[in-house]
Protein backbone atom coordinates (compact mmCIF):
# COMPACT_ATOMS: atom_id res chain seq x y z
CA UNK A 1 0.00 0.00 0.00
CA UNK A 2 1.28 3.67 -0.47
CA UNK A 3 -0.20 6.69 1.62
CA UNK A 4 0.53 9.54 -0.23
CA UNK A 5 0.36 12.83 1.80
CA UNK A 6 0.09 15.92 -0.33
CA UNK A 7 0.13 19.81 0.82
CA UNK A 8 2.57 22.42 0.03
CA UNK A 9 5.36 23.52 2.38
CA UNK A 10 5.07 23.98 5.63
CA UNK A 11 1.81 22.02 5.75
CA UNK A 12 2.92 19.14 8.01
CA UNK A 13 3.61 16.81 5.62
CA UNK A 14 6.31 14.64 6.52
CA UNK A 15 6.37 15.71 10.19
CA UNK A 16 2.91 13.30 10.21
CA UNK A 17 4.75 11.07 7.30
CA UNK A 18 7.61 10.02 10.29
CA UNK A 19 4.94 9.79 12.52
CA UNK A 20 2.84 7.72 10.14
CA UNK A 21 5.21 5.47 9.21
CA UNK A 22 6.62 4.99 12.65
CA UNK A 23 3.33 3.46 14.06
CA UNK A 24 2.69 1.32 10.55
CA UNK A 25 6.24 -0.45 10.90
CA UNK A 26 5.68 -1.17 14.39
CA UNK A 27 2.91 -4.17 12.71
CA UNK A 28 4.30 -4.00 9.34
CA UNK A 29 8.21 -3.47 9.73
CA UNK A 30 8.16 -3.39 5.67
CA UNK A 31 6.94 0.23 5.59
CA UNK A 32 9.27 3.16 4.45
CA UNK A 33 9.10 7.01 4.26
CA UNK A 34 9.93 8.63 0.73
CA UNK A 35 9.95 12.24 1.68
CA UNK A 36 10.53 14.73 -1.68
CA UNK A 37 12.95 17.30 -0.34
CA UNK A 38 14.97 13.87 0.89
CA UNK A 39 14.75 11.82 -2.74
CA UNK A 40 15.80 15.63 -4.77
CA UNK A 41 19.15 15.81 -1.91
CA UNK A 42 19.93 12.20 -2.39
CA UNK A 43 19.43 12.66 -6.35
CA UNK A 44 21.81 15.84 -6.12
CA UNK A 45 18.50 17.32 -8.12
CA UNK A 46 18.81 20.42 -5.31
CA UNK A 47 21.73 20.58 -6.54
CA UNK A 48 20.89 21.46 -10.05
CA UNK A 49 19.73 25.33 -11.68
CA UNK A 50 16.73 24.67 -12.89
CA UNK A 51 15.52 21.84 -9.55
CA UNK A 52 12.66 23.99 -8.44
CA UNK A 53 11.24 24.96 -11.69
CA UNK A 54 8.05 23.05 -12.78
CA UNK A 55 9.96 20.94 -15.05
CA UNK A 56 12.64 20.18 -12.40
CA UNK A 57 9.81 19.64 -9.90
CA UNK A 58 8.10 17.22 -12.43
CA UNK A 59 11.61 15.17 -12.76
CA UNK A 60 11.88 15.12 -9.32
CA UNK A 61 7.77 13.58 -8.97
CA UNK A 62 8.75 11.20 -11.80
CA UNK A 63 11.31 9.89 -10.02
CA UNK A 64 9.42 9.89 -6.73
CA UNK A 65 6.48 8.15 -8.64
CA UNK A 66 8.58 5.66 -9.75
CA UNK A 67 10.32 4.67 -6.55
CA UNK A 68 7.26 4.05 -5.04
CA UNK A 69 5.65 1.75 -7.74
CA UNK A 70 9.08 0.09 -7.55
CA UNK A 71 8.86 -0.43 -3.89
CA UNK A 72 5.16 -1.20 -4.15
CA UNK A 73 5.76 -3.98 -6.38
CA UNK A 74 7.80 -5.65 -3.62
CA UNK A 75 4.96 -5.31 -1.24
CA UNK A 76 6.77 -2.77 0.95
CA UNK A 77 4.45 -0.27 2.31
CA UNK A 78 5.27 3.60 1.30
CA UNK A 79 4.58 6.62 3.31
CA UNK A 80 5.15 9.08 0.93
CA UNK A 81 5.07 13.16 1.60
CA UNK A 82 5.05 15.33 -1.70
CA UNK A 83 3.85 18.21 -3.13
CA UNK A 84 2.38 16.47 -5.36
CA UNK A 85 1.38 19.24 -8.24
CA UNK A 86 0.96 16.83 -10.84
CA UNK A 87 -3.19 15.72 -11.10
CA UNK A 88 -2.11 13.31 -13.70
CA UNK A 89 0.85 12.14 -11.75
CA UNK A 90 -1.59 11.60 -8.93
CA UNK A 91 -3.90 9.62 -11.48
CA UNK A 92 -1.73 7.31 -12.27
CA UNK A 93 -1.04 6.43 -9.02
CA UNK A 94 -4.58 5.22 -8.41
CA UNK A 95 -4.37 2.61 -11.66
CA UNK A 96 -0.48 2.15 -10.98
CA UNK A 97 -0.09 1.26 -7.12
CA UNK A 98 -1.52 -2.30 -5.67
CA UNK A 99 -3.74 0.02 -2.82
CA UNK A 100 -3.30 3.61 -2.88
CA UNK A 101 -4.35 5.99 -0.31
CA UNK A 102 -4.06 10.10 -0.81
CA UNK A 103 -4.25 12.18 1.73
CA UNK A 104 -4.20 16.20 1.68
CA UNK A 105 -3.19 18.33 4.27
CA UNK A 106 -5.01 21.51 3.96
CA UNK A 107 -3.41 24.83 5.04
CA UNK A 108 -4.57 27.80 3.39
CA UNK A 109 -1.59 29.97 2.23
CA UNK A 110 -2.32 32.61 4.21
CA UNK A 111 -1.36 31.02 7.11
CA UNK A 112 1.97 29.15 5.88
CA UNK A 113 2.96 32.93 4.83
CA UNK A 114 2.58 33.64 8.41
CA UNK A 115 4.09 30.71 10.02
CA UNK A 116 6.82 30.83 7.49
CA UNK A 117 8.66 27.87 8.93
CA UNK A 118 11.22 27.29 5.76
CA UNK A 119 11.37 30.96 5.06
CA UNK A 120 10.48 30.33 2.27
CA UNK A 121 6.90 32.53 1.49
CA UNK A 122 7.77 35.84 2.83
CA UNK A 123 10.98 36.18 0.43
CA UNK A 124 8.62 34.85 -2.55
CA UNK A 125 6.25 37.38 -1.91
CA UNK A 126 8.72 40.28 -1.95
CA UNK A 127 10.11 38.87 -5.80
CA UNK A 128 13.59 37.53 -3.83
CA UNK A 129 12.76 34.48 -4.69
CA UNK A 130 10.88 32.62 -7.58
CA UNK A 131 9.47 29.08 -8.12
CA UNK A 132 7.75 28.81 -5.05
CA UNK A 133 4.56 26.92 -5.20
CA UNK A 134 1.44 28.70 -3.68
CA UNK A 135 3.19 31.79 -4.56
CA UNK A 136 4.45 32.15 -8.60
CA UNK A 137 3.64 28.11 -9.22
CA UNK A 138 -0.06 26.98 -8.94
CA UNK A 139 -1.05 24.41 -6.23
CA UNK A 140 -3.68 22.16 -7.58
CA UNK A 141 -5.54 20.96 -4.87
CA UNK A 142 -6.59 17.29 -4.92
CA UNK A 143 -10.18 17.21 -6.28
CA UNK A 144 -10.50 13.68 -4.43
CA UNK A 145 -8.31 13.16 -2.15
CA UNK A 146 -9.35 9.88 0.54
CA UNK A 147 -8.61 11.85 3.45
CA UNK A 148 -8.32 15.88 4.43
CA UNK A 149 -6.66 16.61 7.22
CA UNK A 150 -6.81 20.48 8.04
CA UNK A 151 -3.71 21.65 9.36
CA UNK A 152 -4.98 25.11 9.76
CA UNK A 153 -5.11 25.64 13.34
CA UNK A 154 -1.82 25.20 15.86
CA UNK A 155 -1.46 22.43 17.91
CA UNK A 156 -2.28 19.60 15.90
CA UNK A 157 -2.08 16.56 17.54
CA UNK A 158 0.19 14.49 14.79
CA UNK A 159 0.15 11.24 16.72
CA UNK A 160 -3.49 11.13 16.52
CA UNK A 161 -3.61 12.58 12.92
CA UNK A 162 -1.21 9.53 12.18
CA UNK A 163 -3.90 6.91 13.64
CA UNK A 164 -6.66 8.73 11.87
CA UNK A 165 -4.56 8.34 8.26
CA UNK A 166 -3.59 4.27 9.12
CA UNK A 167 -7.09 3.42 10.21
CA UNK A 168 -8.74 5.03 7.31
CA UNK A 169 -6.26 3.65 4.68
CA UNK A 170 -6.34 0.00 6.32
CA UNK A 171 -10.33 0.28 6.52
CA UNK A 172 -10.18 0.47 1.82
Amino acid sequence: MVIWLIGMSGAGKTTIARKLRDLWSESYPNTVLVDGDEIREIMQQDQQKDSHTIAGRRKNAERITALCQWLDQQNINVVCSILSIFPDLRAQNRSNFSNYFEVFIDVPIEVLASRDTNNLYAPAMKGEVFDVVGIDIHFPVPEAPDLVIDNSKDGLDVEATAWEILEAAQAI
